[in-house]
């Protein structure tokens, strides 16, 4: 039996990959007042937080939904769960869990939920619609979900894949009965409209926002990043002035830039 988002558990349990995420969160976290917005959290609220990451969405959930409520964070990400769990205990919020688990596939305790949330966690099931149709069964009746994740890559232009190719090695086509993962892989959004109905979920809307945030250069990319992402010694004078070619685009001040964004917010009910 094939193994579940072998590709992605790899990735998120490389611990220098994972050591650099928190770079990342400058530019994620301009979004999470979209998401939260979208959510409109209720005090007693039960929510499970999807790809949950460093924690910080699940925090702010937890702190949303008030004393009376839950947030539980799940990530394929053993290394990532524990640093959530370690920025609750320093923030104090005590209604919060962090567990690792493969949402695709297992049962996650403390289901049903009343909220499923997501911030950039769920392009990354090789099974979207095994995994929602999973995530469906993990609310209770007229339980909704709200999920953040990008438009399409030409929206993008600050993706430094484009800039890169040619200097990294291709991603490995898709197993049998698998989809591609990554960035944008929900980038359609009448395909994901379709992968939501399949999976039991109705009443789907879709909001497409466009945001141009100022936020530290090296959230898109670095040195460690390059080699991580498998350039070679041969390649990296190359990949080093392609990045910064690339960054050159948008930056707004020494050591800042300013990207254009452009994501999409989709909302459903539990049948």
């Amino acid at each position: 039996m094939t193994e579940t988002n072998a590709a992605e558990r790899r990735r998120w349990n490389d611990d220098q990959w994972v050591a650099v995420w928190p770079k990342r969160e400058p530019m994620t976290d301009t979004i999470t007042p979209f998401l939260l917005d979208a959510l409109a959290l209720k005090p007693g609220e039960r929510v499970l937080d999807v790809g949950s990451g460093g924690g910080k969405t699940t925090i702010a959930a937890a702190q949303a939904v008030g004393p009376a409520g839950t947030a539980t964070g799940a990530d394929i990400s053993v290394q990532l769960t524990e640093l959530a769990a370690q920025r609750a205990a320093e923030a104090g919020v005590q209604n919060v869990s962090f567990r690792a688990a493969d949402v695709q596939q297992e049962f996650i305790e403390g289901a049903p939920f009343d909220v499923v949330m997501s911030q950039f966690g769920v392009m990354f099931f090789d099974e979207p619609e095994t995994a929602f149709t999973n995530i469906h069964s993990l609310l209770g009746p007229g339980g909704r979900i709200a999920f953040s994740c990008w438009q399409p890559m030409e929206r993008n232009p600050w993706f430094p894949g484009v800039a890169l190719a040619g200097l990294v090695p291709p991603p490995p086509a898709p197993e049998p009965g698998k989809s591609p993962t990554g960035p944008f892989a929900l980038g359609d959004h009448g395909r994901t409209q379709g992968i939501l109905e399949s999976a039991g979920f109705a009443n789907v809307r879709r909001t497409a926002h466009d945001l141009v945030p100022e936020v530290p250069q090296d959230v898109l990319v670095d040195e460690a990043q390059l080699r991580m992402m498998g350039v070679a010694d041969d390649n990296m004078d190359a990949a080093r002035a392609a990045i910064a070619a690339h960054l050159a685009r948008f930056e707004s001040g020494p050591g800042k830039a300013k990207l254009p964004l452009a994501f999409q917010i989709f909302r459903a009910t539990a049948n």
